[in-house]
């Protein structure tokens, strides 16, 4: 079996052996949501063209989970360099800040590292709070988890549009990985682009756990519910739910062919229908309690990064969930 077959087969399989991807196994009578392609074609591998938005009734809670990509053992050298080839960005919006960074948070395990750039595409200046520490402007959060050898980024949030990019602590033969796809989650909204508004995030380093107002007065929990060499899992809760019929989260990614994409399929289950697999573009919309979005064969862009996993859409609010 070639190595391409090999990837996905474990690609296909992979819930029944993790029981955090698109099976949804352990997980009690989940919502079925609608997934919608939203994406458009482009030649820029350094534009989030794909766009799949989630939407449902009442959804309070649930998971996403990234995973490494089912040929990570293959990998020996990565590739993340960026690729601006057939790029045009001349006329995205632009403001300008005072660059800073700063350490938030810094202790024997986790560093929380803050940035604001020279230049962002939205003017907000969003409050971040870390116990008594309050931050303002910062367009990028470094979650960093720290070892003994060299320390890891895990989670980055980019406060200012509402932007997360998660990925799992590296196998034992790569010393780190690379990020591929963010997602967006709270009450999605689109200017040029979607995004999440957001008024004010702080973060809980005991539990590691993000606490979000947005700015419609509503509110979000993401926190890390595991964080291993297999998988970084996220419990997102929603107070109240975002209503009915507008979207709830999203997965921003980029593909401009297989050889050269942060996701390339989408796999999806459903109690109606059951599973269902399709390329990334194109697939329209279906409804499902659980969706993978991730690539079969290696990309020459960010090879090594992670699939992401959407399930465990409830109506109730993790109880696992810090409040």
């Amino acid at each position: 079996m070639t190595r391409r077959a090999i990837a996905a087969a474990v690609w296909g399989l992979s819930c029944l052996a993790g029981g955090l991807a698109v099976c949804g196994a352990g997980v009690a009578a989940p919502l079925e949501v609608e997934v919608v392609d939203a994406s458009r074609i482009t030649r820029c591998a350094e534009e989030d063209n794909v766009y799949v938005k989630f939407v449902g009734d009442s959804v309070a809670s649930f998971r996403i989970v990234a995973e490494h990509p089912p040929y990570i053992a293959a990998v020996i050298t990565d590739s993340t360099a960026p690729d601006f080839t057939d790029c045009d960005m001349s006329s995205d919006p632009s403001f300008a800040f005072t660059p800073r960074t700063v350490v938030l948070h810094e202790d024997a395990t986790i560093r929380l590292v803050g940035h604001t750039f020279a230049t962002n595409w939205r003017p907000e200046s969003v409050e971040f709070r870390v116990g008594d520490r309050v931050e303002t402007g910062l367009h990028l959060v470094q979650l960093i988890r720290r070892g003994t050898v060299r320390d890891v980024e895990m989670l980055v949030v980019y406060p200012a549009d509402g932007y997360w990019r998660p990925k799992p602590l590296p196998p034992g033969s790569l010393p780190d990985t690379a990020y591929g796809s963010s997602f967006l989650v709270g009450p999605v909204e689109e200017d040029g682009r979607p995004f999440v508004a957001i008024r004010s995030l702080s973060f809980d380093p005991a539990t590691l756990t993000f606490r979000l107002v947005f700015r419609d007065g509503s509110r979000g929990v993401l926190s890390v519910a595991e964080a291993s060499s297999e998988r970084l899992a996220l419990s997102v809760t929603l107070d109240p739910p975002v209503a009915a019929g507008r979207p709830f989260a999203a997965l921003r990614s980029m593909f401009v062919d297989t050889a050269q994409a942060d996701v390339a399929v989408a796999r999806w289950a459903g109690a109606a229908r059951g599973p269902g697999q399709a390329p990334i573009l194109g697939f329209g919309t279906v409804t499902a309690r659980s969706a993978r979005f991730g690539r079969t064969e290696p990309s020459r862009h960010n090879l090594s990064a992670p699939d992401l996993v959407f399930e465990a859409f409830s109506s109730a609010r993790d109880a696992g969930a810090p409040r």
